[in-house]
């Protein structure tokens, strides 16, 4: 079965270290849903918005001076 292109916003090897523990969880979780669900519509759903949460979570840890900016 083809990996869903959706799958490389989920990286987070570029990612500081405390930035990368919030994010790890979410490809786990992407990876698994991907690899056990049909695809379709709904399966795109999910990924889409599990990678929407995992933005939301990664914006929520960075330092609250990021946010002036």
């Amino acid at each position: 079965m083809p990996t869903p292109p959706i799958l490389r916003y989920f990286r987070f090897d570029h990612l500081p270290d405390h930035l990368a523990a919030v994010s790890a969880p979410f490809a786990d979780l992407a990876t698994q849903l991907a690899e056990h669900l049909p695809p379709g519509p709904e399966r795109t759903v999910a990924l889409r918005k599990l990678l929407e949460s995992k933005d939301a979570a990664v914006r929520a840890a960075l330092p609250d001076d990021a946010e002036e900016g």
